[in-house]
């Protein structure tokens, strides 16, 4: 996996993005978390994991969840064409990406995506 940092200004705000490019990236996640996910966002770690593909992800390091692990938030198109937002860390030297959540992007979270994506 390679990760790149750019540091922008977004909304007045100084933020770093990072462009990930996978290889041989695997995913895990807890299934009852899955499940758990599944009904309260509609939105599966499977359908959440095609959001990595998007070569358009913006990817942000999440200051406020990162006590234990450093977490980061991934703004992408899915394969079901929905905008996610999916919260997950790196395990095993950035090898392995656990999904701990996700969920369809709010109306300002699209809009963002939209207007960061070339």
């Amino acid at each position: 996996m390679l990760l790149l940092v750019n540091r922008t200004r977004l909304d007045g705000m100084l933020v770093d993005t990072y462009t990930v490019r996978m290889d041989d990236l695997r995913f895990v996640w807890d299934d009852r978390k899955n499940l758990a996910n599944r009904k309260k966002h509609g939105v599966s770690f499977e359908e959440a994991r095609t959001a990595f593909l998007d070569e358009n992800a913006k990817v942000y390091f999440d200051p406020d969840h990162s006590r234990a692990e450093d977490r980061f938030i991934l703004l992408g198109i899915s394969l079901q064409l929905r905008v996610l937002v999916v919260c997950h860390c790196y395990r095993e030297g950035d090898a392995v990406v656990r999904i701990i959540s996700a969920r369809r992007a709010d109306k300002a979270e699209q809009e963002v995506y939209w207007r960061l994506t070339p």
